[in-house]
């Protein structure tokens, strides 16, 4: 099953044949917004609205544990993202779409791990994105006419405020490609839920590094995201029906030398909890 999480601008799919709405309760407490699970050219899709349906959530206040644990536990094995970026170099402009390739998580207070306690849990991330994921979204969106590009490095902020341009300037200095508030975060807790992840990140606007161009503001974001919505739209539905159903990529099996813990000091209540995530390595004793 394929989840899709809709960012600023993209709050429903109106091409999606809707089955079910699910409202869930994890764990980690509730996710942003229903689950609205359906069918998209015959495949089974579960989308989810980043922010809630209007926007009422904003990025540094996320639940992105609650929502990568509910797509885990409804059956979803690849991720796909559609976030709004600023752009820290030149060549990307504003409308152009940017499948990175890495991330650097500069955000200061979220919780993005699952594994705070019992098991200790250290996945590879050094690949933090799905490759095979990433190279369908792109070959997708050429086929689509998206002006794409492939690949480059997004760094994730904090928020709510955007950069000030001494920030924005040491970002292009440490070599970010785009900036955004989301992706970094939901990267890692898609690869501790052994899920392939990609990101369509879909520029709006240049930061605030760039003399003689309009400072990125909320109301800048929308606009242009109203210009590329209906484009990921078409992605999407290019891209569903490629997914390969059965795959072997490093993504789905991330936890499998990743638990540092011995299982005997893993508590019962952890593993019947957080059965989506370990239970093919650490069923609960009523299994």
């Amino acid at each position: 099953m394929i989840g899709i999480i809709g960012g600023s601008g993209l709050y429903e799919m109106q091409e999606l044949e809707i089955e079910e709405e699910l409202v869930m309760h994890t764990p980690f407490g509730n996710p942003s917004d229903a689950f609205i699970r359906g069918r998209l050219l015959d495949v089974e899709v579960v989308f989810l609205a980043r922010h809630g349906r209007g926007h009422g959530i904003p990025a540094q206040t996320v639940n992105y544990r609650a929502n990568v644990f509910g797509m885990k536990t409804l059956g979803v094995d690849a991720l796909i993202s559609v976030n709004a970026v600023g752009s820290m170099q030149e060549q990307y402009h504003p409308t152009d779409i940017v499948i990175p390739d890495q991330f650097f998580d500069n955000s200061k207070s979220r919780q993005s791990t699952f594994f705070n306690g019992r098991p200790a849990v250290h996945v590879d991330f050094a690949d933090p994105v799905c490759s095979m994921l990433s190279e369908v979204l792109y070959d997708s969106a050429r086929a689509v006419g998206a002006t794409v590009h492939m690949g480059g490095l997004c760094i994730s902020i904090e928020g709510p405020a955007f950069s000030t341009r001494a920030e924005s300037r040491i970002y292009r200095g440490w070599g970010a490609d785009v900036i955004g508030m989301t992706s970094g975060t939901e990267a890692k807790l898609a690869r501790e839920a052994e899920m392939c992840y990609a990101s369509l990140s879909l520029v709006t606007d240049y930061d605030v590094w760039k003399d003689k161009t309009e400072d990125v503001t909320a109301g800048l974001i929308l606009a242009n995201m109203a210009k590329t919505v209906e484009t990921a739209k078409r992605i999407m539905k290019a891209t569903v029906p490629l997914v390969p159903q059965v795959r072997d990529c490093p993504c789905t099996h991330s936890l499998e030398h990743a638990i540092a813990s011995s299982p005997d000091v893993v508590p019962e209540e952890t593993r019947v909890a957080l059965r989506p995530l370990l239970g093919k390595y650490l069923p609960p004793d009523n299994r």
